[in-house]
């Protein structure tokens, strides 16, 4: 058992929560239309610059900005805005409620950007780090600068967005913002083998797809702190399918401002305004091409949630699993990935860190939920490469073809889940002797 790298993880199985998931391809135009385009109309030249410029990542070994250790202060980072800094939480409340009676700040978001702060600055008080307390004022100072400068100029994502690095690195705020909030003494990684196996694959120029559960909207971040120090790149690089909530909720743009996003509208919430369906199929339909055109230039890694939405916990029990996979998500990711013309890989990939920041028990209609933040320990593991054809061999039927493997695709994520957690809760009695994430194969 190593131990090397930040992160922790201590159980109970309670909450979770609503995502994102690739809208419906089988059988609709949008597919047929992605696979009869001619290399033309799907933009030759940007598929080569794109191939390019993964190669050139490669061979320069550009590494991601991220801090050898410990929490960077947002304002050592170039600030979106140019406000003046909070001195203390009297202060970051009196702007707050400044720019409400300027008019520049709806008094909901204002409501909901005070609440964050108390819940935040009682989540990062439990780490006990010495600079708690400044860490979490200019954190929260960054993110009220970030959406004040959201409602004054409102961002809107494309169908593919690449993380906004500069002049502000949102990328770097994401994660500094997170760091706090993680026990990295109790944090585990599983099978990070496999990772490097992953890497190795994208060096060559071949896709890599993580078929995942979805815990909270701190995933990305999450994800990226475990995977910083041993796979900086794909910790830097992952491409996430995002649901249309993030990209609009005031106090999550921010965030995804920071990763690279294909994004989605979920079946979860496509007829929530029946007004919007048509809009909503087209933006899908976009979106999807941007995939393929991502996916024919190689070397590239994405990340999806098939359940279409957060983890829930079970109304009976309370115990906290993965959410079931919807095949014909997982089927239209696989289709995209053998039509790339690019060897591709498919993983299932496991996260457990709901207590971090728990979804709703319900699924929301609305934009805006409460956010509880505490400060706790997280686990990730990655499971063996599971390959279409060698699932379903023996099945004759396309249907129950495609059925088996995203159910064998679900197994494998709902098995390491488990097994993850009773290592953890293990591993947890240890504690006491580990100063940063521990890594172990399952």
């Amino acid at each position: 058992m190593a131990t090397q790298s930040p992160l922790g993880f201590s159980f109970r199985i309670r909450f979770l929560e609503d995502s994102m998931q690739a809208p419906p391809l089988a059988s609709s135009p949008a597919w047929t239309a992605i696979l009869a385009s001619p290399a033309a109309r799907l933009c030759c030249s940007r598929r080569v610059a794109l191939r390019l410029e993964a190669k050139a990542g490669w061979r320069s070994g550009r590494g991601p900005r991220v801090p050898a250790k410990g929490a960077v202060l947002a304002s050592e980072l170039v600030r979106p805005s140019p406000l003046l800094d909070a001195r203390n939480e009297q202060e970051l409340i009196l702007h707050i409620r400044n720019e409400v009676e300027k008019g520049k700040l709806s008094a909901d978001v204002a409501d909901a950007l005070q609440e964050l702060y108390c819940n935040y600055k009682n989540a990062v008080l439990q780490n006990r780090d010495p600079n708690a307390h400044e860490i979490m004022l200019s954190n929260m100072m960054a993110l009220f600068d970030c959406v004040l400068l959201d409602a004054e100029n409102p961002f809107t994502f494309p169908p593919y967005h690449q993380a906004v690095r500069e002049p502000f690195d949102y990328y770097m705020f994401g994660q500094n913002y997170i760091r706090p909030l993680i026990d990295f003494r109790n944090s585990y990684v599983g099978n990070i083998s496999i990772f490097h196996d992953m890497e190795e694959k994208l060096r060559q120029g071949h896709n890599v797809v993580l078929m995942s559960n979805h815990q909270t909207e701190a995933d990305p971040a999450i994800i990226a702190l475990l995977l910083e120090r041993r796979n900086p790149w794909i910790s830097e690089n992952i491409v996430y399918v995002a649901g249309d909530r993030v990209v609009t909720d005031p106090l999550c743009k921010p965030f995804s401002m920071g990763r690279n996003l294909i994004c989605v509208y979920s079946k979860k919430h496509m007829h929530d305004f029946p007004e919007l369906i048509d809009m909503k199929r087209r933006a899908n339909t976009r979106s999807l091409k941007e995939m393929a055109l991502l996916l024919r230039g190689g070397s590239q890694i994405i990340w999806i949630a098939p359940s279409g939405g957060r983890d829930r916990p079970d109304p009976l029990t309370g115990e906290w699993y993965p959410a079931p996979f919807d095949t014909s998500a997982v089927d239209n990711m696989r289709r995209l990935l053998e039509h790339s013309g690019v060897p591709g890989h498919i993983y299932p990939l496991s996260l457990l860190c709901y207590e971090v920041m728990p979804p709703p028990q319900q699924v929301q209609k609305e934009i805006g939920e409460r956010r509880v933040i505490s400060f706790h320990g997280v686990g990730l593991s990655v499971a063996e490469e599971i390959k279409y054809g060698d699932i379903t061999i023996h099945t004759q039927n396309v249907d129950k073809s495609r059925e088996k493997f995203s159910e064998t695709l679900y197994n494998s994520c709902h098995l390491t889940f488990t097994t993850m957690a009773m290592k953890l809760s293990f591993l947890s009695l240890e504690s006491g002797y580990l100063n940063e994430v521990t890594y172990i194969s399952f």
